[in-house]
């Protein structure tokens, strides 16, 4: 149900596995308000800077569509989706989601993606909205199995946009210390691109300041590379911190755990005591 200005329509989401996103509104709501708007979410006290506004075109008796094409690639960060009388309206409408079709995202780390890597995800805000999770990356790896065992961890993974050279390290960074960073050399496949490390319990717990703390995982796919995260971004869930929760593993006098960040990036938190 819509009220007079369009409040409370709902937009129906289907993405295909090229990340072209059709979103489908009922035709009574895009009549009073005919533009889409996604709107860059900013830094708490910074102003809204970057937006991109998609015509809604009624086909007929059937509902109103607007189409965001993979190019240009959304900005890295979350968008949220509103209705807008026009270009320059200055009072938009937040959006509430209907069916969201994003069956053909759940297979994605499957297919190699060429760099830049663009990843978008339409998913519902806490507060019921519907908004779009994107990562836009040079390169990315997209992690995939993680085994926790009593004394080491091992990661598989894949290198998207990027390959494999000489002098490849997996580079675990101290979050909030210019501390030297801990590296371990990964194992690569033959097509340069899948790869797998392991990580050794007691050795990283040594290398972790009495305090604890939390490591980020990178790899540098050649000796003077820039690094790239490492990462869980290429299927159909935007937020998995919370709902991908892996076992600790004790040792030394410390708690190891690899989690997802905020971003599904992926990190190890070291607890001690």
């Amino acid at each position: 149900m819509t009220t007079e200005n369009g409040a409370g329509a709902r937009v129906n989401c289907v993405v295909d596995a090229e990340g072209r996103m059709t979103l489908e509104l009922p035709t009574a709501a895009a009549a009073l308000r005919p533009h889409l708007l996604l709107r860059l979410r900013p830094k708490k006290g910074d102003p809204v800077t970057v937006r991109r506004i998609v015509p809604l075109e009624a086909a007929g008796n059937g509902p109103a569509r607007a189409v965001l094409e993979p190019l240009p690639a959304l900005e890295e960060g979350r968008w949220d989706a509103f209705l807008l009388d026009g270009p320059d309206d200055t009072a938009p409408v937040r959006l509430r989601p209907g069916l969201r079709d994003l069956r053909a995202l759940v297979d994605g780390h499957l297919r190699d993606r060429p760099s830049p890597v663009a990843v978008r995800i339409p998913y519902v805000t806490k507060e019921g909205y519907l908004a779009v999770r994107a990562w836009l990356r040079t390169a990315h790896a997209e992690a995939g199995r993680i085994d926790v065992g009593d004394r080491s961890t091992t990661v598989t993974a894949r290198l998207h946009g990027a390959t494999f050279e000489d002098g490849a390290v997996v580079r675990l960074r101290p979050r909030g210390s210019d501390a030297p960073g801990h590296e371990v050399r990964p194992v690569t496949d033959a097509d340069r691109r899948g790869f797998g490390f392991t990580l050794d319990h007691e050795a990283l717990a040594a290398a972790t300041t009495a305090e604890g703390g939390i490591w980020d995982v990178f790899v540098h796919p050649a000796e003077d590379a820039a690094p790239v995260r490492v990462a869980r971004l290429l299927d159909d869930v935007a937020d998995r911190k919370a709902s991908f929760v892996h076992p600790g593993a004790r040792t030394a006098g410390a708690v190891l755990r690899p989690y997802y960040t905020l971003d599904n990036d992926l990190s190890v938190r070291v607890s001690t005591g």
